[in-house]
């Protein structure tokens, strides 16, 4: 079993696979190699950091990352507090199952950007639309995660409360909420990554500036670099999203065991921990013979 690396050792090698990634980039694009896949019409790496750069130096940059995220965040956090709530629902009545269970497993298969005619037709502007599309595409995976999760819980704990004399609001506060957050965050890491190929996708189709609109602008007038740079912001977007929803879900569920490696060992700091607490059978005699001869001096 291999020795876990510390933590600034795990960084480097992180930051490491990216600059050889990079590197492979460069070198197939630069030598203009055609092998099977033709790299030959890809921009070097170069190329699109000479692009990037440009983009950063101006306003229009600025102004698209602020509307898709925008669009993002207004559609998200409107699919994480009704996916939650309509997934508890379901999975806590049988007359919720029966009235929208039916509806919304129709409705679910369908890709969020067929419904961009849809949008078009319903919201008399683009801007709301897209915020539609974007919030059918995290509803669902919230909806999913929670109502899995909150059917997942063990009625013992809910028995618990009322035996104690709590009631529904209680029991929904103390035991089914925090018992689901993690299925629940796990849904909501999903859903974001899902909200940007769709707000992305609907704004290339019906969207007036965005990330996705100056990358569909970019191609349609063959600036490959530019749909280069866009592609990494969009990449780039939605990983510090997808983090940032993974560690709200860490602090808000501290209470979960888990495992930290140490890096001097190759157990667990937690299995250690418990190895060390446990006393051994012939500990206890060793204990009461030192304590006799020590009353015997006495």
């Amino acid at each position: 079993m291999s020795r876990p690396l510390p933590t600034a050792g795990r960084y480097a090698l992180r930051v490491a696979s990216l600059v050889v990634a990079l590197g492979v980039w460069q070198a197939l694009t630069g030598l203009d190699i055609d092998l099977w896949l033709r790299f030959s019409q890809f921009p070097t790496v170069t190329d699109v950091a000479h692009a990037f750069a440009d983009r950063l130096a101006g306003p229009d940059y600025w102004t698209d990352l602020t509307d898709s995220l925008t669009r993002i965040l207004s559609g998200f956090l409107l699919a994480a507090v009704l996916g939650v709530a309509t997934g508890v629902l379901v999975a806590r009545s049988r007359l919720a199952e029966d009235l929208l269970g039916p509806v919304l497993e129709v409705v679910r298969p369908i890709p969020a950007i067929a419904l961009v005619p849809v949008a078009i037709l319903l919201f008399p502007s683009n801007e709301q639309g897209i915020v539609f599309i974007t919030f059918t595409a995290a509803y669902f995976p919230v909806l999913v995660s929670t109502r899995h999760a909150v059917r997942a819980l063990t009625p013992v704990w809910e028995e618990a409360v009322l035996t104690m004399g709590g009631g529904r609001w209680r029991i929904l506060g103390s035991v089914v909420l925090p018992g689901a957050l993690p299925g629940i965050f796990g849904g909501l890491s999903v859903g974001i990554g899902v909200s940007w190929i769709c707000v992305i996708s609907a704004e290339m189709i019906s969207g007036q500036y965005g990330v996705g609109y100056r990358t569909w602008q970019d191609y349609t007038v063959v600036d490959y670099p530019g749909v280069f740079v866009g592609m990494v912001t969009i990449g780039v977007l939605g990983w510090l999203t997808s983090t940032a929803v993974e560690l709200l879900g860490r602090r808000l569920t501290r209470w979960l065991p888990r495992t930290s490696y140490d890096t001097g060992a190759r157990r667990p700091r937690a299995v250690r921990a418990v190895a060390s607490a446990r006393v051994p059978k012939s500990a206890a005699p060793a204990a009461k013979t030192k304590e006799a001869r020590d009353e015997h001096l006495v």
